[in-house]
């Protein structure tokens, strides 16, 4: 595309549905499998781009898929994680008993 349309679009979308605006990256990469489009936001706003059960995420796809056909591109879209927050739970930790048994020595030390 001459004009960098869809990335402007993606601008625009994603600039109202998130609480920090201005830490929206998006990067533009064109290459023979059409456009791809990779965007990074702030932490928090994560959850907000994805939506439920990554509800927002497709949608804005298809909106994006729309937008390149009317350009004649195949538009793809990527959403970088971040890895602050990324809405992943940490790790469980080994439970070793050792708590349990602790509490029951002072339980019984009482």
């Amino acid at each position: 595309m001459a004009t960098e349309q869809d990335q402007d679009f993606l601008e625009f979308i994603v600039k109202n549905l998130v609480d920090n605006p201005d830490e929206i990256k998006v990067e533009r990469k064109v290459d023979e499998m059409g456009v791809l489009l990779t965007l990074t936001v702030h932490p928090d706003d994560m959850g907000r781009v994805i939506g439920k059960s990554g509800n927002t995420a497709n949608a804005i796809r298809t909106l994006l898929k729309v937008v390149g056909l009317k350009n004649n591109a195949r538009v793809n879209f990527k959403i970088n994680e971040t890895g602050e927050r990324g809405g992943r739970r940490p790790a469980p930790q080994a439970d070793d008993g050792s708590d349990v048994d602790a509490a029951m020595n002072e339980l019984k030390e009482e």
